[in-house]
């Protein structure tokens, strides 16, 4: 399955999969930021999954999301309910 959308991904004019890669990550990067002020859930899933889709087509994000996973990778979530 992901073969077959990885495929049918590139067939895609390239100046049509830029755009649909910069508004669908653009858009849950931006929804992810505002879920930081407002009250809700899914705050760095939402900006970890807009990186992934920009990082589709651009290398800016591609390196951007290796460096959040390398930080995330050094986070340990038991250090923070030790006593």
């Amino acid at each position: 399955m992901k073969e077959k959308i990885a495929k049918s991904w590139k067939t895609l004019p390239s100046a049509v999969r830029k755009t649909l890669a910069a508004v669908i990550g653009s858009t849950l990067i931006i929804l992810g930021s505002l879920l930081i002020v407002l009250p809700g859930p899914f705050t760095l899933p939402l900006v970890i999954l807009g990186l992934f889709v920009l990082g589709l087509e651009y290398a800016w994000a591609r390196r951007t999301l290796e460096k959040v996973k390398e930080q995330g990778a050094k986070f340990n979530p038991l250090k923070l309910f030790k006593k």
